[in-house]
């Protein structure tokens, strides 16, 4: 079996804003740091996150302070967030903005020079600070030049298909080259994820093909980790519904914090009917749910969507606020200064993923720790739009300063040859098939399953028969066809699907257990939100032998409490 060693202190898998603000904390340092993507250098997901990044500087509302920010993370996610980690990220991310703006990250600025922030859904006051459409892009490009910069090792193109553990410790990763099919091992002293989400195991999904394909949570699973939150998946009220192969695209949330309007097609703003006072601006799981209902009584296109429309704002503003979306939309026929664009809900953010310990980014397993969309507790039941780019910057800096020291305390491992072997061969297996199976049709149907089964709307019975069908899938999937090669697509979504079955399974379980509604979980079996059920879900056990365990959450502090109390909430009404 020929493969390529790599030796490193810390292996970071995914290019990201977590990976890449972690590898610059990791450069101060003695330490060899390597970052692995699964795209070209300076393309990873981060550059779709659009709207903006929340920092509760109060350039236009004085009044907002970390506490009232905390107090709306806390709300929106239903009280089931980690309330340690939603202080960490409020009070550290305005600190990380300011960096970045430093760095040469052009924020959209007001005439008084100062960052300027935009009005995002179930927030208190204007705090979300934007580079335009695109402040992802903006942000990850701002990280790709700093890393240049520095020491840090970086290989594309690499997929990470297994940590290697010994006496619960990681000890370092096997995967693979996709353009060269070369077999790599990485044998490190530490690993950090930052790979991302699971939501393009739906068939409808915000993603790109081959990323949020579950591989950090499938990772960590597998290697002892525990997984928390899993039912919760965020689906962001708007995306694109057509053409076809624009379906699920999103259309960023800043649309709407710009003014936008949602119709059916009666010309009725149903959002009043929904939610009187927060209208467009209601949180994610709200607006996405109302529109759903809208599509379900027929009150939608023939597309299936609903109309989103901007076109009542001054042209010139919009051009210049939301050059993305003018741009996607016109590419499509649809010019937004003057029509209306249409849109339907689309699946767009892992709140579950890997359980942590926040003050570290510790996980279950020595030298495992994890940050960003890959990891569960500080969203709770449903992200505020603009915390995501604020989690990654803000956790990638401060748990890098915990795995530092552990890097630093420890001796290189030596990975036994047998498990080398052992891990490889799995890539082999894989490539080798046996079966009749196409892995890219599994996937396929394993998305479509998922959207219709534990989609917006939920049932018992319909995860049920989701749960009875991903079993049946993950049985086919042990006999799949053989594949050429492994540069090859069929070889990604073969490995794809390993990563994908397990994790879709523990989403299904998971939601099958709360019975309730609460955030993004909604149960019309169950409508009300319990308190009994202000608990969050572990996953526990193996891949194969999934276990559930049910965890009350922590007390929220007492500063964050008076916030709550005072219950600042803003009428949208004055936006009109």
């Amino acid at each position: 079996m020929n493969y390529s060693t790599i030796d490193s202190d810390v292996l970071i898998i995914g290019a990201g804003g977590g990976g890449l603000r972690a590898a610059l904390e990791l450069d101060r340092t003695s330490l060899d740091v390597l970052v692995v993507g699964k795209r070209e250098f300076g393309d990873a997901h981060t550059v779709k996150a659009a709207g903006g990044i929340n920092a509760s500087f109060g350039n236009l509302d004085p009044e907002d302070n970390w506490k009232i920010h905390a107090a709306d993370t806390l709300r929106e996610g239903g009280f089931i967030n980690d309330p340690r980690a939603v202080e960490l990220l409020c009070k550290k991310v305005p600190d990380r903005v300011k960096e970045l703006r430093e760095w040469g990250c052009n924020f959209n600025l007001t005439d008084s020079g100062s960052i300027d922030q935009r009005y995002f859904g179930a927030q208190s006051f204007r705090r979300t600070c934007f580079v335009g459409d695109r402040t992802g892009k903006a942000i990850e490009a701002t990280l790709v030049d700093a890393i240049k910069g520095t020491n840090v090792a970086r290989k594309q193109e690499v997929v990470v298909t297994k940590i290697l553990t010994e006496e619960g410790r990681a000890i370092g990763a096997v995967g693979y080259d996709k353009k060269s099919s070369e077999l790599l091992l990485f044998k490190v002293k530490a690993v950090l994820l930052a790979a991302g989400g699971y939501t393009q195991i739906y068939s409808r999904s915000s993603s790109r093909p081959h990323e949020n394909t579950g591989d950090g949570p499938a990772l960590a699973f597998d290697a002892g980790a525990r997984l928390q939150d899993m039912e919760m998946v965020q689906f962001h009220p708007t995306g694109m519904v057509k053409p076809e192969e624009k379906l699920g695209s999103l259309v960023t949330e800043a649309v709407r914090g710009e003014g936008g309007k949602l119709f059916n097609t009666n010309d009725d703003r149903f959002m009043e009917r929904y939610s009187p006072q927060k209208m467009e601006l209601d949180a994610r799981d709200k607006v996405a749910r109302a529109i759903y209902r809208e599509i379900e009584k027929g009150n939608g296109t023939e597309a299936g969507g609903v109309y989103l429309d901007i076109s009542h704002e001054d042209s010139e503003s919009v051009r210049e606020r939301i050059p993305g979306i003018v741009e996607k939309f016109r590419e499509v026929g649809v010019d937004p200064t003057s029509e209306r664009m249409e849109v339907a809900p689309t699946t767009h953010y892992s709140m579950g993923g890997v359980k942590i310990n926040f003050e570290t980014g510790k996980t279950a397993v020595e030298g495992l720790f994890a940050v960003g969309e890959v990891t569960a507790g500080l969203h709770g039941a449903n992200r505020l739009g603009g915390n995501s780019l604020a989690e990654v910057v803000t956790f990638g800096q401060h748990v890098a300063v915990a795995l530092k020291e552990y890097a630093k305390s420890v001796s290189n491992p030596s990975a036994p040859e047998a498990m080398i072997k052992s891990g490889l061969a799995e890539i082999e297996d894989i490539r080798d098939g046996g079966g009749d199976n196409d892995p890219g049709e599994l996937m396929d149907e394993l998305g479509r399953v998922l959207w219709k089964h534990a989609g917006i709307v939920r049932t018992e019975e319909g995860l049920k028969q989701g749960l009875t069908r991903i079993l049946n899938l993950r049985e086919r999937a042990n006999h799949i066809k053989a594949v050429d090669k492994i540069n090859s697509e069929r070889f990604d979504r073969a490995v794809e699907l390993k990563f994908a079955l397990p994790v879709a399974e523990s989403v299904v379980r998971s939601a099958i257990a709360r019975e309730e509604s609460r955030g993004a979980h909604y149960r019309d079996d169950h409508r009300e939100r319990l308190v009994d059920w202000k608990k969050n879900i572990e996953v526990m056990g193996s891949p194969e032998h999934p276990e559930l365990k049910m965890r009350n959450v922590e007390k929220i502090p007492d500063t964050i409490k008076q916030a709550l109390k005072e219950g600042y909430e803003l009428d949208y009404h004055h936006l009109e």
